[in-house]
């Protein structure tokens, strides 16, 4: 997802780790020996951030893992205004996230093309957590619908001091509502930005759509190599070699954002077929070594 304006008119921030580590122990067979087993068990990746979205209903997200962004953005040409709070990012009281976009304007909220139609949610760590490589991970339900596009994606954490794209962008899961069984994963960065992204989309078989359940969006990120993966399975993994030559801007710290848009450039506007609200469900985001 292309950089949204409110970045230019912010300084970005840092620092957040929660350490939340999990894992089994495979038994030992009695008078066998632990140190002896030629294939031990690989230690549990250290998790350096998680979010389990758990907390009564109705209430906001932790404001110690995530700042809220409000305003819209003129750069995508998006439809939506992002509102504070708890108005449309809200934990279900089961364990999820609930971004929901609406048609509506409770509070005369002025978009770049007038008054504002839709309202919606985008949060970010940045001032939070911020993190160079490792995994990457959210367990998420997206909507579906023409002209709405949920984002799980990226930025690096020196964009305040030299600007979109040279900052980088990874944009893990971006889904367009014209396209219900693809997501997309992409890079941006100098020279390849907007349109010029360098990336792939990955398709679910037999025409299901993704707004039907939940699916494990990841990148394994490590110096100088990014695989993309849906449940596992991995799509597509680049490398320096796939820019023809342009800077590779993604060995460095970056922090993460959620968001949920109504409209833009890529998915079209929503029209008559689109039924609102619309709402991402996010079970869990985890960064793990």
């Amino acid at each position: 997802m292309t950089v949204s304006m409110s970045w230019r008119r912010r300084t970005a921030l840092y620092t957040l780790a929660l350490l939340c580590t999990s894992g089994a122990v495979a038994a030992v067979p009695a008078g066998a020996s632990a140190a002896g087993d030629p294939h031990p068990a690989a230690a549990p990746a250290a998790v350096k951030f998680a979010d389990e979205f758990d907390g009564p209903a109705g209430s906001a997200v932790d404001g110690s893992k995530w700042q809220i962004e409000t305003g819209d953005n003129v750069n995508n040409h998006e439809r939506q205004y992002y509102t504070s709070g708890n108005n449309n990012a809200q934990l279900d009281g089961q364990g999820n996230l609930v971004i929901t976009a609406r048609k509506e304007n409770p509070g005369n909220y002025q978009c770049w093309y007038g008054t504002c139609e839709y309202t919606s949610s985008r949060l970010n760590t940045s001032g939070k957590f911020d993190s160079a490589y490792g995994r990457v991970e959210a367990r998420m339900k997206i909507p579906r619908g023409q002209g709405i596009w949920p984002a799980f994606w990226m930025l690096g954490s020196n964009m305040g001091d030299v600007g979109w794209p040279n900052s980088g962008e990874i944009d893990i899961m971006e889904n367009v509502g014209f396209e219900p069984n693809t997501v997309h994963g992409t890079l941006h960065g100098p020279g390849y930005s907007g349109e010029g992204g360098i990336g792939a989309g990955y398709s679910l078989p037999n025409g299901e759509a993704f707004a039907d359940d939940f699916h494990t969006f990841a990148v394994d990120w490590a110096p100088d190599s990014i695989k993309w993966s849906v449940d596992g399975q991995i799509f597509q993994t680049r490398t320096p070699a796939d820019l023809g030559g342009r800077e590779w801007v993604f060995n460095k710290p970056f922090f993460l954002i959620l968001n949920l848009a109504v409209g833009g450039y890529w998915p079209g506007d929503p029209d008559g077929s689109t039924v609102f609200p619309q709402q991402l469900v996010v079970d869990y985001v985890r960064v793990s070594d």
